[in-house]
């Protein structure tokens, strides 16, 4: 069932956060940001730094409202949505795919406009991942890419279509569950095509890892004023994300960003106080939804066939703009 468009916008008041030291996990996400780097072809005077900034929060903690959601200076008003009202692929006007073995080594070949991997159905975008054997359409003899992949999947991407800028991101989704799964709902720069990761900046609404099923990440990635990788996020335990839908929500203002988990606001990352390149922040982004596989030696570890085929289900995606100032 469709929850009113205004669900989720009142959410609990960020609770206190303890600072976590970085351990073998962000070694992992480092080396994820390293292939991502090398995916995209980062310029050279781009460095990766090892700068690990992590909080997290008690998912059973949340109590307070955020008073944001009562302040008569912080209205919103939809401006761009998908209820997935209707049956078969994505709307396209609304949506195209990125395709190929796109980044982090990943296993699964991203499909484009093949039901298999997207359709809609039942009121749900559903990204299914799948073991069958597909042709690489990209591939050349003598590359490091296998000419058929063994796993298929899908990531649908508003590039193109509808840029973000500033205002909440709402998605209520089912995450897949069992090691190795990887889905999410993120952000990247508009402009990545000529200033490549992370100049562009990222911005990671959710991340779930099933071989960790009581916890959900939110990040944010990008390059400082000297051209520096950093990357800062929230982590949020003791939840239970496959245990039902849940609202992953951004809620972005010029001077921070600030993540949801249903009606806890588990982290906030202060864009006043970052030296990001070039303002990043402050520019258009684009939306993106997927469905990865782990592998060895990535952050979402190794998978076994047994958990495929795995569905990965978005009951609607919200963008509202505010029509207040939105400042502290």
């Amino acid at each position: 069932m469709k929850r009113s468009l205004m669900t989720g916008i009142g959410f609990g008041i960020c609770i206190s956060l303890a600072a976590q030291t970085a351990g073998t996990s962000d070694g992992a996400r480092n080396d994820r940001a390293m292939d991502r780097a090398q995916t995209v072809g980062m310029r050279d005077s781009t460095q990766i730094a090892e700068t690990t900034e992590r909080t997290e929060a008690d998912g059973t903690l949340n109590s307070a409202r955020n008073p944001a959601a009562t302040d008569s200076t912080n209205r919103w008003q939809l401006v761009w949505s998908d209820e997935f009202d209707y049956t078969g692929l994505p709307d396209q006007r609304k949506w195209s795919y990125e395709e190929g073995f796109v980044r982090n080594k990943e296993p699964q070949y991203y499909t484009a406009g093949r039901p298999e991997n997207a359709r809609v159905e039942n009121g749900n975008l559903v990204i299914e991942a799948r073991k069958e054997s597909y042709p690489n359409a990209k591939y050349k003899p003598g590359s490091d890419q296998p000419a058929q992949a063994q796993y298929t999947s899908a990531s649908l991407v508003t590039l193109g279509k509808e840029s973000l800028q500033y205002g909440r991101v709402e998605v209520r989704a089912k995450v897949p569950g069992g090691a190795g799964a990887w889905p999410a709902v993120w952000l990247l720069g508009e402009d990545r095509g000529h200033l490549a990761w992370p100049l562009c900046g990222e911005v990671d609404i959710m991340e779930f890892l099933g071989r960790d099923s009581s916890k959900v990440y939110g990040t944010v990635h990008y390059a400082d004023g000297a051209r520096l990788y950093r990357h800062k996020g929230g982590i949020l335990s003791s939840v239970r994300p496959t245990d039902g839908y849940h609202v992953y929500a951004l809620q972005w203002y010029p001077d921070r960003l600030e993540f949801f988990f249903d009606d806890n606001n588990y982290f906030t990352f202060d864009i006043s106080k970052a030296d990001t390149y070039d303002h990043l922040f402050q520019k258009k982004f684009y939306l993106l939804l997927n469905l990865a596989l782990g592998h060895t030696g990535s952050w979402a570890g190794p998978f076994k066939d047994e958990i495929l085929p795995m569905r990965y289900y978005i009951d609607y995606v919200r963008v509202y703009k505010q029509t207040g100032n939105g400042e502290r």
